[in-house]
């Protein structure tokens, strides 16, 4: 009967019994103040240090409190990545610590756009995440005339080292810097550079170049696919190779960013293709390009990575010996290192990774430069590229 009265309709609406409170204005808007639903600002890391010269991977690890057990648990996570061999000095390391001090999340800030972080899982491992962030990219074009050297010309117009090493490198068959250019030669490059909000990350790249030699003019552009050709078509680099090396040898494990680890169920990606090659197989550089790296690694052995201008990266792990060293420019074709089994891997075997624009593609797969031509079709896309980037670089 309660529930029947209850649902029955009233004649006026329930109200209330209400009783009058003195309220103290000033202490509830204290409160509301401090207890409003705020974000929750982020833990400060108890160390952080931005890298200096001289810096060691062991010192920084030492200096935030984490011993060397756990250093090569972080150093296995990063095999997929190898991002702790890279730290340059203005990179930021930061590094959180639980209750008992261990260490629970390490962040490496490289700029603005790059970024890894390693998390602890609850059996003592760790976990690599890799963010790369587009952002935007601003053209600007370099304008000047030689008076000197070429690269002292072009350093005073605002061009850096690496600029003016990309530039002598793409021409390298065309010109010769020290001999065949004059006082009064022009010269114009278009650069284009990174951003995200609005900050410089230091990423650039190369996107044409022109010299002007009285009646003649050499030029390059770059095109969609990362390569540079002339006004011709006609490619200035050799194109890449599938593989690097000489003869085709069985893979024995081929790229798999979702691979699951047959022990933890974890996803831990593949990264590159493994060659089952004998210990001492010639290893050859795939495309024309610069060492930037030559290290040996607890985990990933002796290895070699090789730049080819902005867009694209290789990267060769478990090597028995390196034959180039950092900063040697390579062409395609030419011995770099001999494989081997260095490293933490079961058997010999190379691990050759492709890499473009930082993220590790599967090399047999990839659409990558492999003609020395361009087809009609891309062609016509090429030539009303070049006449827009004419126009940026003031030759309209």
């Amino acid at each position: 009967m309660l529930g029947a009265a209850l649902l029955l309709p009233q004649k006026s609406p329930l109200l209330p019994h209400r009783t009058p409170v003195d309220l103290d204005i000033a202490r509830l808007l204290s409160d509301t103040t401090q207890s409003a639903h705020l974000p929750a600002l982020p833990m400060a890391p108890d160390f952080e240090k931005v890298i200096a010269k001289g810096d060691t991977l062991s010192g920084l690890f030492e200096q935030g409190g984490i011993d060397q057990q756990t250093m090569y648990r972080v150093l296995e996570a990063d095999l997929n990545i190898l991002a702790l061999d890279t730290l340059q000095p203005n990179d930021q390391i930061q590094i959180w610590l639980d209750d008992a001090g261990q260490l629970e999340k390490l962040t490496l800030y490289f700029n603005a756009a790059r970024q890894v972080t390693y998390h602890r899982f609850d059996d003592g491992s760790f976990s690599a995440d890799e963010t790369n962030i587009e952002g935007i990219w601003r053209n600007r074009s370099v304008v000047g005339e030689i008076k000197g050297s070429f690269y002292r010309s072009a350093q005073r117009m605002g061009l850096s080292a690496a600029h003016i090493q990309r530039v002598e490198s793409l021409l390298k068959e065309k010109l010769n810097f020290a001999r065949d250019l004059r006082a009064g030669d022009k010269f114009s490059v278009l650069i284009e550079d990174q951003y995200v909000d609005g900050v410089a990350t230091g990423a650039s790249d190369v996107l044409g170049i022109t010299i002007d030699r009285g009646r003649s003019s050499i030029n390059a552009y770059q095109f969609t696919d990362g390569n540079f050709y002339d006004e011709q078509g006609r490619s200035l680099a050799r194109a890449f190779q599938r593989i690097p090396l000489t003869r085709h040898y069985r893979i024995s494990s081929r790229f798999n960013p979702h691979r699951h680890h047959p022990v933890t169920g974890r996803t831990s990606p593949h990264n590159g293709t493994d060659f089952a090659t004998p210990i001492g197989t010639k290893i050859i550089a795939p495309g024309d390009g610069i060492v930037s790296l030559v290290t040996d690694h607890r985990y990933a052995g002796k290895y070699v990575v090789i730049d080819h201008g902005h867009k694209y990266r290789t990267r060769y792990l478990h090597l028995s010996k390196s034959l180039v060293h950092k900063g040697q420019r390579v062409s395609r074709g030419q011995v770099i290192a001999l494989s081997g089994n260095t490293g933490r891997i079961t058997g010999p075997h190379l691990h050759y990774e492709f890499h473009i624009n930082g993220r590790a593609v599967d090399p047999m797969k990839a659409k990558i430069p492999m003609a020395n031509q361009l087809s009609a079709q891309q062609m016509r896309t090429f030539e009303q590229l070049v006449k827009v980037r004419k126009m940026m670089m003031g030759h309209a």
